[in-house]
């Protein structure tokens, strides 16, 4: 009698171990995947110049794998102020908290449609512009030494096309064969050759286009700097991040880390989401 209560009390102990460890396991998930409380944030993410929301495609499926709401609406890349004001609009429609990305120029476009709006609770910086009110992307792209893109002769690195009634204005590309090494140093050939071909245009006037207030001084900030990237020099991302007061980390990956790695790109959303 005496040993088969000690069989069941030790069947039970295991029981009791077993739930206590899947339960602590489950708790664990929970963090990693949101918010500890309160519902889980909706995470927009906004493309930079030359480029559309499918260069966030890899990021997109690993943030819906952990169970987010994910947005990518389209840059228009128009300019700061149009840019800025088109994205705040759509944030206006969502309900909810809001965790907002940017990569490259979309910091300037998130900086800027952010300030002011309560429901976006964090923003994150991948590769990005994280512009002060005044700055302007030509300006900080040459600020420190290592911009494919800042040039003497931009026509060596752009092929420009006239905007029909932009009162002089020219669309930019960069030039094709000069994409995948500026771009995507490490990616497929194939891939960034695709990206090549896809690019959108950014209107030139953007370059020169003042940043206003940005969201980043009263809105938490995180950041990943990739170091191989050749259109933000990562030493100028570290004075931008240093700046914000950005949560920062850096990752050996060109300018589009998203593409050559979206592990760590959406480590450091999730990051933001379990903030907000």
């Amino acid at each position: 009698m005496k040993e088969k209560r000690r069989i069941t009390l030790s069947v039970l102990a295991t029981a009791a171990a077993v739930t206590l460890t899947l339960g602590s396991a489950a708790t664990g998930n929970a963090r990693s995947t949101g918010p500890s409380h309160g519902p889980a944030p909706t995470i927009v993410l906004v493309h930079g110049a030359w480029a559309d929301a499918s260069s966030w495609a890899a990021v997109t499926e690993r943030l819906q794998d952990r169970g987010f709401t994910v947005k990518a609406p389209p840059n228009t890349l128009r300019g700061v102020a149009t840019d800025s004001a088109n994205l705040r609009a759509y944030l206006k429609t969502l309900t909810g908290p809001v965790v907002l990305a940017g990569h490259s120029y979309g910091g300037f476009v998130i900086s800027n449609a952010a300030t002011g709006l309560k429901n976006v609770k964090s923003l994150v910086y991948i590769d990005a512009f994280i512009p002060a009110e005044g700055e302007t992307a030509g300006e900080l792209s040459a600020a420190e030494p290592g911009s494919a893109l800042a040039v003497p002769d931009p026509s060596t690195v752009f092929d420009s096309v006239p905007i029909p009634g932009g009162g002089g204005d020219v669309d930019l590309y960069v030039k094709q064969n000069l994409f995948p090494g500026i771009f995507a140093g490490g990616v497929p050939r194939n891939t960034a050759n695709v990206l090549a071909a896809g690019q959108r245009p950014l209107a030139a006037s953007t370059l020169d286009e003042p940043s206003g207030k940005p969201a980043w001084k009263k809105i938490p900030s995180w950041a990943l700097i990739g170091t191989e990237d050749r259109v933000i020099p990562p030493a100028e991302q570290r004075n931008m991040t240093a700046r914000a007061g950005s949560h920062t980390v850096s990752v050996k990956a060109p300018h589009l880390s998203m593409v050559s790695d979206p592990d760590a790109v959406t480590e450091v959303v999730i990051r933001a989401a379990r903030h907000s």
